[in-house]
């Protein structure tokens, strides 16, 4: 038996009054999603436990059949094992993202215009995050360049630090004043922060930016803090050798802290825009050349979402049915025995910009049997009617022993 999970970050979302009081699952074109639908068990899964942040972190890790009040130790470590950034046990790791702030002088008076720098390219990115470096790093805190806007602060003997942060997608469009660092320690990352904003603003990256009519990165901001994470394997939980593909560090390090072979594919983003194909066409290399299990998790209605683009949440969807899918349902013949569980992470409503804890839809094909509870559409609304999957990091163990 093959088994196949399709993760779409973040498109589960609220009925919208645009589309005529439907979610974009309801309304978007996916002929091949729901053609699979129509064999498969559609229910929904808590995949945030209570009390936990709805982040992806904590999604991806229950998603893969890990227990967050077990295994949880924060995002930016994982992004780290991806980065090959080795963490101490009394290191602090937090993302840094290049933000653009709007232009006020005082940098509390500031409001967050991009929490992506307009999905910076990572050949810029990196020019930007090197000069950072240059100005602010030291024995203390060093900074390590990632993908896009992603990027990596490590804050050596930083493991009991108290710092209260919030995530800059969460505040899109809003005064930043009230979610500065803060806790004991938050007043040395917002120097770092207020210091980046003069060594950003003469950059000769974002002046080309600027010329270019791209918005520049204009501070740095962190979040997402966390210690060295330790996991059981996949194989040891499963007795399953498998995959990631995926174009995020955060995912990427979450497989291979479980012990997945990660695989990089051509022209894949972790934005809006990626190579759909080619995700899908790895997932069947993997899985031909002998791994039992693949992850393939894909980005861009999260980011849709995060920015509020309803055109552009409907298109990342029906991408992923038509060139995701698509390319995979064409492929089923190859295999003798496959399970294909397609689901989001989390929530990423349009209307509130960020994520949310309600359970998610999703959909489990089996190529051995036409489930009787096999339904007609994948979305929020359907999946009422089927299995409730809580606590969420039980999934895994249900797709793999239905």
């Amino acid at each position: 038996m093959k088994y196949l999970v399709i993760l779409t970050d973040g498109a589960a979302d609220y009925p919208i009054e645009e589309l005529g009081g439907q979610t974009p699952l309801q309304y978007a074109k996916t002929p091949f999603i729901d053609e699979l639908a129509r064999r498969s068990i559609v229910g929904k899964a808590a995949t945030i436990p209570e009390g936990f942040p709805p982040g992806s972190d904590v999604a991806n890790l229950s998603v893969l059949g890990y227990d967050p009040a077990i295994y949880y130790t924060g995002r930016s470590p994982l992004e780290a094992v991806s980065m090959g950034v080795e963490l101490k046990d009394e290191d602090l790791a937090l993302r840094c993202n290049l933000v653009t702030l709007s232009g006020e002088k005082d940098y509390a008076a500031k409001t967050m215009s991009d929490y992506s720098a307009g999905e910076i390219e990572t050949a810029d990115s990196r020019q930007l995050i090197a000069a950072i470096q240059s100005g602010l790093g030291d024995e203390i805190f060093v900074f390590h360049p990632g993908i896009s806007y992603r990027h990596l602060l490590v804050w050596k003997g930083g493991f009991d630090k108290e710092v209260l942060l919030t995530p800059p997608h969460d505040i899109s469009g809003q005064k930043i004043a009230a979610f500065l660092p803060r806790g004991r320690n938050g007043d040395a990352l917002l120097q770092l922060m207020r210091k980046s904003v003069e060594i950003l603003g003469d950059h000769s990256i974002n002046k080309s930016l600027l010329t270019a009519g791209h918005e520049p990165a204009t501070s740095i901001w962190f979040w997402g803090e966390g210690r060295k994470p330790s996991l059981p394997s996949f194989a040891e939980k499963y007795s399953l050798r498998g995959s990631v593909v995926c174009a995020v560090d955060l995912v990427r390090g979450l497989g291979i802290s479980a012990g997945l072979t990660p695989i990089t594919v051509e022209g894949a983003t972790g934005g809006v825009k990626t190579n759909f194909k080619g995700k899908a066409e790895a997932a069947l290399r993997e899985l031909e050349s002998g791994q039992d299990f693949v992850f393939v998790h894909i980005e861009s209605p999260d980011e849709s979402g995060h920015q509020g683009n309803l055109d552009n949440k409907l298109w990342s969807i029906e991408q992923i049915d038509s060139q995701v899918i698509g390319t995979i349902v064409a492929a089923l013949d190859r295999f003798e025995e496959i399970k294909i569980m397609i689901l989001p992470d989390h929530p990423t409503p349009l209307a509130i910009k960020t994520h949310s804890s309600e359970p998610v839809p999703f959909m489990i094909y089996d190529s051995r049997r036409a489930f009787t509870e096999g339904s007609s559409m994948f979305d929020e609304v359907h999946a009422e009617k089927g299995p409730f999957i809580d606590p969420g990091h039980t999934l895994m163990d249900y797709f793999i022993r239905l």
